[in-house]
């Protein structure tokens, strides 16, 4: 192609040279090749390319902190452990004319080892979410979009106890891998507007929303866990949804990332399954930052299992704050 167009441009250039011998009043032409603009000015070639629009922004973060302590003879007790903490998240957002399209995923992973514990290694944190927005502008700030919002856990999740009068600890499984997954789709008016630095604001309200949870694990399907019926794998409800994701550079350095997502049931108008996860980093250098994430989930549905007495709804809360290797990709 770059031969080509180069014999192009001398052709050109040979033919133009003799018409100006013919013509000296002829003191400029320009040329449209390939998109670009090339302007002959006399002898000289000035190639001007075309500002080809960008549509796709892509991206992604990786980090990892690990913590080890290891005891021998410590005379002021403790127990050797080590923790490991990972997460990854990635986004593609796609904008063309009047259509956006945007897409993210996180998912992280948790784990601590102590020497002294029957089951010595157990899960600290496991969440995948996947969400991604489709949409129309009606105005500026105003387009309709249809979202999917899909979340579940990738390993098995237990519960640990020691029953009364018992030497060693005992477990029980309360979760697994698409036991329970989340299936949100809603539809309704985004409200979307972008800030300098990247920041962005998008809130959008549904009136119809399908929410599907799924136990596809045997035992707590039969058990009838996160509010499915006693042996089915599926929960579909019909509903209002209201859903906002926030990015913004608080100061230098620092950056907050936060989704809400709120679901209610036609049937119990007014009573709201809440998602919340928040993500603040503060970053040292290009590889090193700290992060404060938090997660806050209430359903009235799940009941969880108390230290003493019956499972009751209970709001679940995880925090996590953590000091390693960031890579952006």
């Amino acid at each position: 192609m770059i031969k080509r167009l180069t014999l192009i441009i001398i052709l050109l250039a040979g033919s133009l040279g003799l018409s100006r011998a013919q013509d000296p009043a002829i003191l400029a032409d320009t040329l449209l090749i390939a998109g670009d603009t090339i302007i002959m000015i006399g002898d000289s070639i000035i190639v001007k390319q075309k500002i080809r629009p960008i549509y796709w922004e892509k991206g992604g973060n990786f980090n990892l902190s690990i913590q080890q302590v290891s005891l021998s003879n410590w005379n002021a007790g403790g127990a050797s452990n080590m923790a490991l903490n990972s997460g990854l998240a990635m986004f593609a957002n796609y904008k063309k004319d009047k259509i956006i399209w945007d897409t993210k995923l996180n998912i992280n992973a948790g784990f601590n080892r102590q020497a002294d514990r029957r089951f010595k290694t157990r899960k600290t944190n496991d969440n995948f979410i996947f969400i991604s927005k489709y949409g129309r502008e009606l105005t500026e700030l105003w387009y309709l979009s249809t979202q999917i919002d899909a979340r579940t856990q990738l390993l098995e999740g237990f519960r640990y106890f020691r029953p009364a009068g018992a030497e060693q600890d005992s477990r029980s499984q309360i979760s697994d891998f698409l036991a329970p997954a989340y299936l949100q789709s809603s539809t309704g008016l985004n409200y979307r507007k972008e800030y300098k630095n990247k920041d962005r604001l998008s809130i959008i309200a549904s009136p119809f929303t399908g929410r599907f949870t799924v136990v596809l694990d045997d035992s707590l399907s039969r058990a009838g866990a996160f509010g499915v019926v006693p042996g089915e794998a599926v929960r579909a409800e019909a509903g209002i949804s209201i859903g906002s994701t926030t990015d913004f550079q608080i100061i230098e350095n620092v950056r907050w990332r936060a989704d809400l997502n709120l679901f209610s049931n036609f049937e119990k108008l007014g009573n709201f399954v809440v998602n919340f996860n928040s993500l603040i980093t503060m970053r040292v250098n290009k590889y090193i930052s700290t992060r404060i994430e938090t997660i806050l989930i209430y359903d009235e549905s799940v009941l969880i299992q108390q230290d003493s007495g019956p499972p009751q709804q209970a709001i679940q809360l995880q925090n996590m704050i953590n000091f390693g290797l960031t890579l952006d990709f």
